[in-house]
């Protein structure tokens, strides 16, 4: 369980909120069921417009992901790879094909199902990077739903203030009521601003590197695996995919200052 992304949330939340009291304001003045219904309500409708069904409701394991998936570290990953190469090497592949429950990895226990099986090789990676960009696409499309809420949110929350706002203008007659009034209009804005950048958009900057980092996993466990295959000598797998992983951090490197 990686409890760092909901502690991070709520840390925000809790900052946000203590520093208000610490100002001299009351909790009270932040209820206002009414922006929440505009803004929360608003988002999730326009949010449902851009998407499908079977992909808005993929959004509770979605946040349950943030939590509770953890990607493995590559030294490991290469290290399991080594070690089934080093198993195949001594007592052939079909000694792995009795080993293969052991791999907890659904997608290296696949890969080596096909080498077990005597797949052409050219077909194992082209039956394994399918299935491993469509995960990627699919999990994309996760982080996106995220990021599009973070975009709608405040604008909701400045619809909900001007609409806030009209209702104080046309009850200008009684003065007492507009300061009340004007703060709740103003809570709206708060709550779309707070959502985007407390919630939405924290999610989605989460999804998106669990996104990367299975990615550079799956390529990573696919070289191997066609190392393995080919017969190379574990050491040289090891060598192999360590420089596989220096060059694509140093290619991410690169991306980013670019």
């Amino acid at each position: 369980m990686n409890w760092i992304s909901p502690f991070g949330i709520i840390l925000a939340v809790l900052s946000l909120i203590v520093g208000f009291v610490m100002e001299g304001g009351h909790l009270a003045s932040l209820l206002a069921p009414s922006a929440a219904l505009i803004v929360f309500g608003g988002t999730f409708g326009a949010t449902v417009v851009a998407y499908s069904l079977d992909e808005i409701k993929n959004i509770p394991q979605l946040l349950m992901m943030i939590a509770t998936k953890k990607i493995p570290p590559y030294d490991e990953a290469i290290e399991q790879v080594v070690r089934l190469a080093d198993m195949a090497r001594k007592e052939g592949l079909l000694y792995i094909d009795n080993q293969l429950d052991t791999i907890e990895d659904p997608f290296l226990r696949k890969a080596m199902q096909l080498v077990v099986d005597g797949t052409d090789p050219e077909m194992v990676r082209s039956i394994l990077e399918t299935e491993m960009y469509t995960a990627h696409e699919r999990h994309e499309v996760g982080a996106s739903i995220f990021e599009a809420a973070g975009g709608y949110s405040p604008t909701f929350g400045i619809i909900g203030t001007v609409m806030g706002l009209v209702h104080v203008l046309g009850s200008i007659e009684d003065p007492d009521s507009l300061g009340p009034a004007i703060a709740m209009a103003f809570a709206a804005t708060l709550y779309g601003v707070a959502a985007a950048n407390v919630l939405y958009f924290p999610v989605a900057a989460r999804l998106k590197n669990l996104n990367k980092k299975e990615l550079l996993l799956k390529e990573l466990q696919i070289e191997g695996v066609l190392s393995l295959q080919a017969g190379y000598n574990p050491i040289l797998i090891r060598e192999r995919l360590n420089a596989f992983l220096r060059n694509s951090s140093k290619s991410e490197r690169t991306e980013e200052e670019e």
